[in-house]
């Protein structure tokens, strides 16, 4: 299933015009792996508008890879704080670039596994099923991490105990995620793209 957009009529600048001009940022490798791994922008576009609910609010995307989500967020929606955590090294550097180029001062990108960072520090999140590549090993970015199924239930239980903890109020958006996977205690309140992209508030 591909959620990629050709044109963007609310687009500010040239990067913004299509997924494919926006994935120019980035190394051909990084580009192929776009439109399974990386955020469509009409996707990071609604979800930004349903996370952003506050002025100043913190948003982590969890499992950000380059970054699109986070840069993309920071274009539609400019005055809110993001966050992109990611494990591979060389996909924050290739984040970090891009963000440079966009010059864009309300995003950060981390190096760390998710299980290592309080989710309490953030307000709202967004997921792309990023535990997703232990189950489906044609799918897989690459193979410098480790991958099973154990590896994928620990993960999902971690975030689920985490957001559990967070209170109420708290946004959530995924993206091609089952709603068996997410919080009992977070509640659907909308959903786009053919239902693949879910709002969530914890009540």
């Amino acid at each position: 299933m591909s959620f990629e957009t050709t044109a963007s009529s609310s687009a500010t600048d040239k990067w913004f015009i299509s997924d494919a001009q926006f994935n120019s940022l980035y190394p051909e490798p990084i580009q192929a792996l776009s439109k399974t791994h990386w955020t469509p922008l009409n996707a990071a576009k609604e979800a930004a508008r349903f996370l952003a609910a506050e002025k100043s609010a913190r948003i982590l995307d969890i499992g950000s890879g380059v970054g699109k989500f986070c840069l993309a967020a920071a274009h539609y929606q400019p005055d809110a704080f993001y966050y992109g955590v990611e494990q591979r090294k060389y996909l924050v550097d290739h984040a970090e670039a891009a963000r440079l180029t966009l010059g864009y001062e309300n995003v950060s990108f981390i190096h760390a596994n998710f299980t290592a960072l309080d989710l309490k520090a953030y307000h709202h999140f967004y997921f792309y099923n990023s535990f997703y590549e232990n189950l489906a090993p044609i799918n897989r970015i690459d193979e410098t991490v480790e991958y099973s199924n154990e590896l994928y239930h620990r993960y999902t239980r971690r975030l689920l105990l985490q957001l559990e903890a967070m209170p109420g109020g708290t946004r959530l958006a995924t993206l091609c995620c089952s709603e068996e996977d997410m919080p009992a205690d977070f509640h659907v309140v909308g959903s786009s793209l053919d239902d693949y992209l879910k709002f969530s508030i914890k009540i």
